[in-house]
């Protein structure tokens, strides 16, 4: 049984009410269980997120709080915006050289979204707001795409919209990688590609839905551009499988095709400028960051249960390289449930595409070599073939598995609505399996961690004494790869001030290659040994001169110490050999730039 032709009907008619006689019936009222299952998908990410809300100034997710401060300041620095002072090329970040927000995972679309959140409650609740919401709008999508656009029966639509937002994939990338969690714009990709595909002719609908495809993919390029390129990736396989399936009419091929034509050609002009500056623009760097090999997925992942999920433990870490990436951890019970509904329904060509596709995509997760149970092995990989491609070199191979996500949701929500709608002997048993099998991978609340709120002296804007507006404030000590936190002075002033230093991707490599940070200037070296050792460095002339040749080229106009760093003392005593005794200003000690 295939999917049903689209219609101008705002809901789809269920597929079994197209082969009865007579007159249709009337359709019930489904919208109060549509607004219902809404609100369970915003309960659910609300309880993920729980523990972050009682003082989100004041907590951090504990998996990965670095990233967590980095998209703090990119969110603040959206609100730049509304001033009429945002540009894709800023050097409020690593003052004075910059940062290419496009060669970044910037947040550029969700932070001007929610700006006006950030103006009004600070980059911390925003970021609060966004790790709930993807989840919760990306479920409500899927959900509405099954129940609406595919005819779904509601309850497999609810379960496998459940699975698309809080898989383990998604709740492990919810720990600070919000680019990667921000997928409420597939569904809406994906009908526009199911609309096109159910057209025989080529209509002012072709046209109109093609250039709503277009924007759509504009607007994901700048909310979430790896989820874009997952996404182009999975629709491509899933389409070729599809339709040697299905073997549609030659009738849908025109259409088909000038609708995505149309949509590819809005996009391709739209992102012309961006996507020039991103990989050629000023601060673009070539290559990829990380390595392939150790962002792989290991074999075991598959059949395993995450750390982060009901049923899981601490054992399986070992199989992956971080917490923010448990993409792969679908777990044996799910994946024998999703075998078993492709043999019972392999000729429904969605759920055999899905699966095909979703197989494809799961072997380019397992990187260039394959790792088995935490060991190394001499076969390689199919992601070995991708090896040296332009862009594609700097994908992570065991992301290649989030777009599975969706497509295990689509076989089961098809399965329980098979069950449910074709048979009385597996209406029950059908759905309590796949209810069975996606229990152990619900997922628990998110770990937090306290941090210090940023202090007063911005917050409050002291910091306006000491530093004009776009001045550059330096931390004490400086703001790196391995300790980003006091970037989140400058996400609460809303970008007021720039921060030589931070964490993000530059041309700071061999050769100009991509690279996390830039090499340290010797002031910013000396703080950071006083840092690490808790011991006052004995000032030479050589280290005063050096701070004058490093204050010109940060052209700073003051530095900070947070009293309750772990070292203050020894900072503090070093920044008076270099610059005379600070100022206690309300909670910071402060040094005017000579």
């Amino acid at each position: 049984m295939t999917s049903p032709p689209l219609t101008d009907e705002v809901e789809m008619a269920p597929p079994e009410a197209l082969t009865n006689e007579g007159p249709p019936l009337q359709a019930p009222r489904r919208w109060p269980v549509d607004v219902g299952a809404g609100l369970l998908f915003i309960l659910a990410a609300a309880l993920l997120t729980h523990r972050l809300w009682p003082g989100p100034a004041g907590r951090a997710l504990a998996h990965n709080p670095s990233d967590q401060a980095l998209d703090e300041w990119f969110l603040a620095y959206a609100t730049r915006a509304y001033r009429g002072d945002f540009t894709f090329v800023t050097d409020m970040l690593n003052a004075p050289e910059g940062v290419n927000l496009l060669a970044n995972a910037s947040l550029i679309g969700m932070g001007l979204l929610l700006a006006p959140v950030t103006l009004a409650f600070g980059a911390p609740v925003t970021f609060s707001l966004l790790v709930a919401g993807n989840l919760a709008a990306t479920g409500i999508g899927w959900y509405l795409l099954f129940a609406r656009t595919l005819g779904t029966h509601r309850a497999g639509a609810l379960l496998g919209g459940a699975f698309a937002a809080f898989a383990p994939g998604m709740v492990s990338q919810s720990n600070a990688h919000l680019h990667m969690t921000a997928a409420w714009l597939v569904p809406p990709i994906v009908w526009c590609v199911v609309r096109l595909a159910h057209q025989t002719d080529v209509t002012w609908r072709t046209a109109r839905t093609g250039l709503l495809l277009g924007a759509l993919v504009t607007a994901q390029f700048f909310v979430g551009e790896e989820v874009l390129f997952l996404t182009a990736v999975t629709l491509a396989v899933f389409t070729l499988v599809f339709a040697a399936a299905a073997r549609p009419s030659r009738r849908v091929a025109p259409p088909f095709i000038l609708g995505l034509g149309i949509g590819a050609g809005l996009a391709a002009i739209l992102l012309a400028y961006p996507l020039w500056l991103q990989f050629q623009g000023p601060q673009s760097a070539a290559g990829g960051v990380f390595q392939p090999v150790f962002f792989s997925a290991d074999l075991y992942s598959f059949t395993a249960i995450s750390p982060l999920s009901l049923a899981g433990d601490d054992s399986a870490a070992r199989l992956v390289s971080g917490p923010a990436e448990y993409t792969t951890f679908f777990g044996a019970p799910l994946l024998l449930v999703a075998l078993g509904a492709t043999v019972w329904m392999w000729r429904q060509p969605a759920v055999l595409a899905s699966a095909v596709t979703a197989v494809v995509l799961s072997l380019f997760a397992l990187g260039p070599w394959i790792v088995v149970d935490d060991s190394p092995t001499d076969q390689r990989g199919p992601f070995a073939l991708l090896s040296g491609l332009p862009v594609i070199e700097s994908a992570l191979p065991t992301r290649f598995a989030l777009p599975a996500i969706p497509l295990l949701a689509v076989i089961v929500a098809r399965v329980v609505h098979a069950a449910i709608t074709q048979t009385e002997t597996l209406r029950l048993l059908v759905p309590v399996a796949v209810t069975a099998a996606l229990v152990p991978l619900a997922p628990v609340p998110l770990a937090v961690t306290d941090r210090a709120p940023a202090p007063r002296f911005f917050t409050e804007g002291y910091w306006r004494m000491y530093t004009p507006e776009d001045g550059v404030v330096v931390p004490v000590p400086l703001p790196d790869p391995r300790d980003p936190d006091a970037m989140r002075w400058a996400a609460a002033t809303d970008v007021r001030i720039a921060t030589p230093q931070g964490w993000f991707i530059g041309p700071y490599g061999k050769g100009g290659a991509a690279a996390v940070g830039v090499y340290p200037r010797p002031t910013s070296q000396l703080l950071q040994r006083v840092a690490k050792s808790g011991s006052a460095a004995s000032v030479t002339d050589q280290d005063r001169a050096s701070l004058d040749r490093d204050v010109a080229y940060w052209r700073a106009s003051s530095f900070v110490l947070d009293p309750r760093h772990p070292n203050a003392g020894a900072l503090k005593q070093t920044m008076d050999g270099l610059l005379g005794p600070g100022e206690r200003v309300e909670d910071v000690w402060v040094w005017r730039a000579p």
